[in-house]
């Protein structure tokens, strides 16, 4: 019905798919796992369900029903049988008679009602239980699994709870429907199987089954299939022409969505369509387990287009939005539900085929705590992305400053983000790792800080120093580079040697390249402004003073070998 296919090529990046496959392959092993218990323990429970009830009375032996009418779903399933093998006397037993009646007339009678009207519950529905159902408001012997359609009444179809001989427990239809079903205009009038189906079919028989019964809902199943497809088909391009004229843009769906949608319709319109073509109960209701089957597949098919279509849109989004750090993200999540959704399914469709769903239920929650232990670093990275995208302390482009390292994000994958350092290196941080961090953002800032000092010797007087202050002050503020966020030319320190002079501005740029562009027209501008002032650059000195060891005091004073004077560059 539908496939699921992966392809890790798809994912971004080597870190991508590695965490995708680690991720698949844990979701294949559970389902693995899964129909390994499914296999292994699902018939086994339901064998000694009995058997468990009935070792807390004493003999097991003796409490076991050989008819297997231990509980509601046990017995609507061997009276199903015992009708399907025509076998009055086997189907007998499963009906409560009172002293007297006749047993193949009682049987031939509910089965007539069965084949015109009957509408037996589905058999997941159906309690399989001993004790039945004890919260569906009816009392604790009695059970309802389905109703039956007359011409002048609905009629239900109650099971009793009845006590053995030997104190075993056993279920069967109750007299008041069999009486409820004699008193009833339930005549067998022939049906449209009856008129229309090829009378050489009428006879035959395969498996128990009457072949005209089979041929009549293989005919019925195609009609259906068919009606409903050409019914979603002309909706669709009803709706293809009409939507973009109400919404301003094109239909989101596509035609891909219509079989499933007929596969689905058929699975709820077939039963009511058998009942009505007078399909016999003894093919019906199998069948019926078929098309629940069928069901579920359809349903988890036309879901994975629905997932499909939405993922499909918001990776798209993404793009247009150039937020590709969230498109991983939703790779993921796409995959994850998916997977969830042939979980669920394959639960429900084992269900449909009689295994227990409790064993399935808990199978699926011991393997997401194996599942959650066994992978801890694996879904703290998963969760580290997920923050990563949701708070966005960073996108892909951006460059920032985490821990020791600086660099550009080039990728944010499923596990790791990458970041190419300024040495040109790609440095990867896993994400559990990366959302933890302390992030300074670059590309965030809307403007960069200009902070220079210039060294001035101290042979300047007080005056002359005032003026050249406010008149840098002046410069810098009306330089065409610099705004008003905060300008400002001071004396930021005294030294022995030399007064620090602080230039602080805040410069407009794009980026950290425009900026230096920036910051050195400003120093040179600056420079030029300071020549045009009677001040000195003040430049760091160190003297050495070299004198012989085999002359006395007086002659080395009178005699300097050498005074060297190196010079630096100052730190501006």
């Amino acid at each position: 019905m539908f496939f699921y296919n992966f392809n890790p090529s798809q994912s971004h990046g080597n870190e991508k798919t590695n965490g995708s496959q680690i991720l698949v392959r844990i979701m294949f092993g559970l389902v693995l796992a899964l129909l390994l218990i499914f296999t292994t323990e699902g018939q086994a429970a339901n064998e000694q369900s009995a058997l468990t009830n009935s070792a807390s009375q004493g003999n097991t032996e003796e409490l076991v029903d050989p008819f297997g009418r231990q509980t509601p779903r046990s017995t609507v399933q061997g009276f199903i049988k015992a009708l399907a093998e025509n076998n009055a006397s086997l189907a007998a037993n499963y009906l409560s008679l009172n002293a007297g009646e006749n047993s193949v007339e009682s049987v031939r009678q509910l089965k007539l009602a069965l084949d015109t009207g009957g509408r037996l519950d589905a058999e997941l529905q159906i309690d399989n239980t001993p004790s039945g159902n004890l919260a569906d408001q009816l009392p604790p012997t009695l059970e309802k699994v389905g109703t039956i359609t007359a011409p002048d009444q609905v009629i239900d179809i109650i099971l009793v709870r009845k006590e053995g001989e030997q104190g075993g427990q056993y279920w069967q239809v109750s007299s008041e429907t069999l009486q409820d079903i004699r008193n009833s205009d339930i005549s067998a009038t022939p049906s449209l199987i009856d008129k229309y189906t090829l009378k050489p079919l009428q006879d035959k028989m395969i498996g128990g089954y009457n072949l005209a019964d089979i041929f009549a809902v293989f005919l019925l199943a195609v009609i259906c299939v068919a009606a409903s497809y050409v019914f979603f088909a002309v909706l669709y391009f009803i709706l293809r022409i009409y939507y973009p004229k109400v919404r301003n843009k094109p239909l989101p769906l596509d035609l891909k969505f219509v079989l499933p949608l007929a596969l689905v319709m058929t699975s709820l319109i077939l039963y009511e369509v058998m009942v009505y073509a007078g399909v016999s109960v003894t093919v019906r209701e199998p069948v019926n387990r078929i098309k629940d089957i069928v069901g579920w597949f359809a349903s988890t098919w036309l879901l994975l287009r629905v997932v499909d279509a939405i993922f499909s849109r918001a990776e798209r989004q993404s793009y247009k939005k150039n937020q590709t750090e969230r498109v991983s993200i939703l790779s993921l999540l796409h995959k994850i539900i998916k997977t969830l959704l042939l979980i669920l399914a394959s639960i429900f469709i084992f269900g449909n085929l009689g295994f227990d769903l409790t064993t399935g239920i808990a199978a699926l929650g011991v393997g997401g705590l194996a599942l959650a232990l066994g992978a801890q670093k694996m879904i703290e990275n998963l969760v580290g992305s997920v923050v990563v995208v949701a708070d966005q302390p960073v996108r892909v482009g951006d460059y920032c400053k985490f821990g020791a390292l600086e660099g550009t994000v080039v990728d944010i994958g499923i596990r790791s983000t990458r970041l190419r350092t300024l040495n040109r290196t790609i440095v990867t941080v896993p994400n559990g790792e990366f959302s933890s961090m302390s992030i300074e953002n670059f590309a965030s800032r809307d403007m960069f800080h200009f902070l220079h000092n210039i060294y001035i010797k101290r042979n300047v007087d007080a005056t002359t120093l005032e003026n050249f202050l406010k008149e840098m002050e002046e410069f810098v503020v009306n330089h065409e580079l610099t705004n008003s966020e905060w300008t400002q030319v001071r004396i930021s320190e005294l030294r022995q040697d030399s007064m620090v002079i602080e230039f602080r501005a805040y410069i407009y740029a794009s980026g950290a390249d425009e900026f230096y562009d920036k910051q050195t027209q400003l120093l040179i501008d600056i420079l030029k402004e300071i020549e045009k002032h009677p001040v000195e650059h003040a430049l760091a000195t160190q003297r050495m003073i070299l004198e012989s060891p085999d002359e006395d005091k007086s002659a080395a004073k009178e005699k300097m070998v050498s005074v060297i004077d190196t010079t630096k560059d100052s730190d501006s």
